[in-house]
């Protein structure tokens, strides 16, 4: 905190003149410490190599000391406290004394409220910001006006929630202008560096102003929302693994069947699939899928169920989709409509060429002893049980 214990030591050339110091008792952490009393004509202002002496009246600054010496208020020095014909008519010239460090010194911010970041994928993601900065007074006067003239700061810790809260406006103004660069959400977490530069470059224009000059900045971090961090973190596996979101979602899928000791990941252990493939197995059934559809990725507009090409109806919905379309064939493994003959992916609930219902798939062919899956042959290739 800034103090206001008084600290001059009684002495001077003149009646009742004062010398004024800054004792390092006093200092600490304190940017800014302001003279107690007001000072006259024949005072004594006694300025250390890390200080500057700003003197401070009618709202305005009317001068500083920022050289390292003594200095004895009078007629040589007049100008600050006024003309030497006030001086001589008896009119009592004073004015306050605000003493500044001129060390560097250390801050963090943090955003109170969220940014709002328009991305193209994620739409309006709320972002928050927390670093650490060093900062100086680069400008006494240009400081003593702002923050004690404008902002009526009279501690260290006014001055410093002040340059907090125009922290977080630079970095927001900044990651506005990377935004219309085209930087997204997804790129924030690899940029920080560039953020940082490019905050770093701004900050002459943001804090000259107030006399302030931003020397460094580190620590940065942009914190997403937990889903779009999720979101975010599926990108970067699905970029490493080259494959797309549909892949990875039936990759995704396998896994957890892979997981399951029972039903379906029984059936398919002891059909041979391996489930300890897992995210393999789900990608190669993925691609065949893809295949299958092929050529027909809109939609359908009643349900929004992915249409195969050629297919005159929705498989999900029954919608009519138009005239047939020639589509590759597929070794998908499939059902039969039983009023055209027409193949179509299992699970499918409507047939693709003529909107009949489709059959429910049958339920899987098991040993009645040891209840292994056997697709075919007529004795259980576990126990040599026959097949019904």
């Amino acid at each position: 905190m800034v103090t206001n214990k008084p600290v001059p030591a009684k002495g001077g050339s003149l009646l009742g003149a004062t010398t004024v110091n800054w004792e390092d008792a006093y200092k600490g952490p304190n940017v800014m410490w302001r003279v107690p009393r007001n000072i006259h004509w024949g005072d004594n202002i006694v300025v250390r190599e890390d200080e500057t002496a700003v003197f401070y009246r009618d709202g305005k600054v009317l001068s500083y000391f920022d050289r390292p010496a003594r200095y004895a208020l009078t007629t040589l020095n007049a100008g600050i406290l006024g003309n030497l014909t006030q001086a001589l008519s008896g009119v009592r010239q004073e004015a306050e004394v605000y003493y500044l460090q001129r060390r560097l010194f250390d801050g963090k911010f943090g955003s109170t409220e969220p940014y709002v970041f328009k991305d193209p994928d994620f739409g309006l993601v709320n972002l928050r910001l927390f670093g650490e900065y060093r900062w100086k007074v680069s400008k006494p006067d240009l400081f003593i006006n702002q923050f004690v003239g404008t902002f009526g700061a009279a501690t260290t810790d006014d001055v410093t929630a002040r340059l907090r809260d125009q922290m977080v406006v630079l970095v927001y103004n900044t990651l506005g202008k990377l935004k219309d660069q085209g930087m997204h959400v997804t790129d924030l977490a690899s940029q920080l560096t560039t953020i940082e530069q490019a905050v770093l470059g701004g900050a002459p224009q943001h804090f000259d102003p107030l006399g302030v000059e931003l020397m460094q900045l580190q620590g940065i971090s942009v914190n997403l929302p937990p889903e779009v961090q999720k979101a975010v973190d599926t990108r970067s596996t699905m970029g490493v693994l080259g494959v797309n979101y549909m892949q990875y979602q039936a990759g995704q899928a396998m896994t957890a069947a892979a997981s399951n000791t029972s039903g379906t990941a029984g059936s398919l252990a002891g059909a041979g699939v391996g489930l300890g493939a897992g995210l393999g197995i789900g990608y190669g059934m993925q691609g065949s899928m893809q295949g299958m559809y092929a050529g027909g990725s809109n939609p359908c507009p009643k349900c929004g169920t992915l249409i195969p090409g050629g297919a005159r109806f929705c498989p999900g919905c029954g919608q009519t989709m138009g005239p047939p379309v020639a589509q590759p064939p597929s070794s998908q493994p499939s059902i039969v409509c039983a009023k055209c003959q027409t193949a179509a992916p299992a699970g499918t609930k409507f047939c693709p060429n003529c909107g009949a219902p489709m059959p429910a798939a049958a339920p899987p062919r098991v040993c009645p002893k040891c209840q292994t899956p056997v697709p075919t042959g007529k004795f259980c290739p576990n126990c040599g049980t026959a097949m019904p």
